[in-house]
């Protein structure tokens, strides 16, 4: 009798991953609603909250960003769809190891600074010198870090603060600020956090649409190209034979 209740208890069982629905995961409008993946729940609250990383290269296909780790969380589903916001990015550690080498100093910072649109950011940038510095300069270093992220991150959304940390014109500008104290050979923001989400604007354009837009006004600005000596050899000799053509002698009438 044991044995036959415990084959009956044993077809009870039901298989749990049966009853879980996959939802698809979707990142915020900053970067165009990209799907970022699917996750599996048997009930749609649990789902609240999830993690999930993606790195830049698979946002924008561009390879040379592939070290560059974008991180959401979910904040609302709807049906079968969970859509999440942006928490922070981070470099890779074999990234910022490469980075790193002996006689150089790396200097790390913290700063916590408030975007145009609401968003309390913590920003975590990090330089390194091409050799060993006094620990007054590094001081000095990050001071002009504070003051300059906190003034320019004011002026920016938050969708313009990403953007600028992925494109490299923030640690750009940054590095430049910097010489006035002793020359940079590497700025990065190793990692932000938002530590407050602010409210932004649904008008604003993606990330992805104004790369679109900044490589179409690049490709406009460019110059066309010159025409190579065949192509004016050539021309030259059609325009010759175009007016071997047009000089025609008339015959005389007899």
């Amino acid at each position: 009798m044991a044995v036959k209740k415990g084959k009956a208890a044993a077809r009870k069982v039901k298989d749990k991953w049966k009853a879980k629905d996959w939802y698809k995961i979707y990142a915020p409008r900053m970067f165009n609603q990209v799907e970022l993946g699917e996750t599996p729940s048997s009930d749609p609250s649990s789902i609240m909250g999830r993690q999930a990383e993606v790195t830049v290269h698979e946002l924008t296909g561009d390879f040379s960003k592939m070290h560059i780790k974008i991180r959401f969380r979910v904040e609302e589903v709807k049906g079968l769809e969970a859509h999440t916001v942006f928490t922070g990015h981070e470099l890779t550690s074999d990234y910022v190891r490469r980075l790193t080498r002996r006689k150089r100093t790396k200097t790390d910072h913290v700063v916590d600074a408030r975007t145009k649109d609401g968003f309390l950011i913590r920003l975590k940038p990090m330089s390194i010198t091409e050799q060993r510095i006094q620990a007054a300069q590094e001081t000095a270093i990050r001071g002009i870090m504070s003051s300059y992220l906190l003034s320019s991150v004011s002026e920016m959304t938050a969708s313009e603060l990403v953007k600028s940390i992925i494109s490299g014109d923030l640690t750009r500008d940054l590095s430049q600020a910097c010489r006035v104290i002793i020359p940079i050979k590497r700025i990065e923001v190793r990692k932000t956090e938002v530590l407050e989400a602010g409210t932004p604007s649904s008008e604003e354009l993606s990330i992805q649409e104004k790369f679109g837009q900044e490589a179409a006004a690049a490709a406009e600005a460019e110059p066309a190209p010159e025409a190579s000596e065949e192509e004016e050899e050539s021309s030259e000799e059609e325009a010759e034979e175009v007016s071997e053509e047009e000089e025609v002698v008339p015959e005389e009438n007899e």
